[in-house]
């Protein structure tokens, strides 16, 4: 891991609000992410499933957390079961967590060896009574591979018939969603990092730069800080480019008179920021790209002062959408009557704006969190209203990471990234 280790007063508060949510008498267990191969003996780079990381802070492969808060012995409430490591492992793979790093990694005591697993592990559901197994349910997962934590239900569900099951996932829900003080620094460091990868882009975008090329720039800046990198795949869309949402081929050449559209930012020690900018390739706005710039920014405003305790996801974005109306029709892409006929399952504005105004952010890029239920203090959304012209090649979206606070406007993280028209013009023609 690159980053500074994490105090483990965070895991030990969240394992606490974790099992002070289970019922009587059960049991959880959470595992680790596979290595996930490519071909041959080539394998995808290590990413720690959020799930057990958000509880024991242990950031590696084969790994188990056990929590069984009313266990006889009080030295079995709370168990990580981590790989033996080996001279030979530490040859080639390097260092692994011992049991006594693992107990300074997570502020959990009892620490045994993967292999013991199983035995443990049968001794303890002879006292449960029920099971909590951790079920992906987040409202936008599309998971085709069978992951770790799947094959483990499935045995456990063989092994063990008689148990009562229950979900993990509402109380990660809950939980997850409203941040900790450490988690929101942790969030502000990743903020940090992106700040400076688009402060040096500033300086660097022109006409003729290759979209690939504003992509190494920013990795350059974000794993010289401490980070992995990128939080998610990179969009770096110049000119029309911007019109396809999840554009990621980055393989276009930046026109002058065209601007780019950057969906970029980095992670911090597994925590995301997300951060939208559109610029002019050329250091000057157009008056028109300027008026449609400053729409989306009014949106952007406005829809940022609603993020306050009490509000309800989706009525929020049908408010938006108002807002969002009102600037169409001021830049003359909608008129009255479109309005007026519009269909109330896909309002008139959709035309130009489809995607969501906000959505959790925190160890993923799309968080956990309660969406159904009031907003609460501490839990932190995206904003990042868009208007999507592919008749006039624009394509401009703007996005910050801003945390809900007990009174007044969210305070937001990114508010030092230059975002104002003057300004990101004064920068790149300094």
């Amino acid at each position: 891991m690159k980053y500074d280790l994490i105090p483990n007063s965070l895991f030990k508060k969240n394992r606490k609000k974790f099992m002070a949510r289970m019922k009587p008498h059960s049991l959880a267990v959470f595992n680790s992410n596979d290595i996930y191969p490519i071909s041959a003996d080539s394998t995808m780079p290590f990413e720690q499933h959020r799930d057990i990381f958000y509880l024991s802070g242990a950031d590696q492969e084969e790994t188990i957390l056990l929590l069984f808060p009313d266990a006889v012995d009080r030295k079995h409430r709370e168990v990580l079961f981590v790989r033996e490591t080996n001279e030979h492992i530490a040859v080639w793979e390097g260092a692994k967590l011992t049991k006594e790093k693992a107990t300074q990694v997570s502020g959990i005591e009892t620490i045994y060896w993967l292999s013991e697993f199983d035995k443990v592990f049968f001794d303890l559901m002879t006292e449960a009574e029920t099971i909590y197994l951790n079920t992906n349910e987040h409202y936008r997962q599309a998971v085709e591979t069978q992951t770790r934590e799947e094959r483990f239900i499935l045995e456990c569900k063989r092994k063990f018939p008689a148990h009562q099951v229950a979900k993990s996932n509402p109380i990660l829900q809950e939980i997850r969603g409203v941040k900790e003080p450490e988690e929101i620094k942790l969030m502000q460091k990743a903020c940090d990092i992106t700040e400076k990868g688009f402060r040096r882009l500033l300086n660097f975008v022109k006409p003729g730069v290759w979209e690939y090329e504003i992509e190494a720039e920013l990795l350059h800046e974000f794993v010289r800080n401490r980070s992995k990198g990128f939080a998610y795949t990179p969009i770096i869309a110049s000119g029309n480019n911007a019109n396809v949402l999840h554009y990621v081929e980055n393989n276009q050449q930046c026109q002058d008179g065209d601007m780019v559209l950057m969906d970029v930012a980095a992670e911090y020690a597994n925590y995301s920021s997300d951060l939208t900018r559109t610029i002019p390739v050329n250091g000057k706005f157009t008056k028109r790209q300027k008026e449609v710039y400053e729409a989306v920014l009014r949106v952007k405003k406005e829809a940022t002062k609603m993020l306050v305790p009490g509000t309800i996801w989706a009525e929020y974005h049908k408010e938006v959408g108002k807002i969002m109306t009102s600037e169409l029709l001021g830049l003359g892409l909608l008129d009255k009557a479109d309005v007026q006929n519009e269909n109330p399952d896909w309002p008139a504005y959709k035309k130009y704006f489809m995607h969501g105004t906000s959505h959790h952010i925190g160890l993923d890029t799309h968080d956990y969190g309660e969406l159904k239920t009031p907003m609460k203090a501490n839990m932190v959304f995206t904003v990042e209203p868009g208007i999507y012209i592919p008749q006039e090649k624009m394509g401009i979206r703007i996005e910050d990471d801003v945390v809900i606070q007990e009174k007044g406007e969210p305070f937001n993280l990114m508010g030092n990234i230059p975002i104002e028209v003057d300004e990101i013009e004064g920068l790149m023609n300094r």
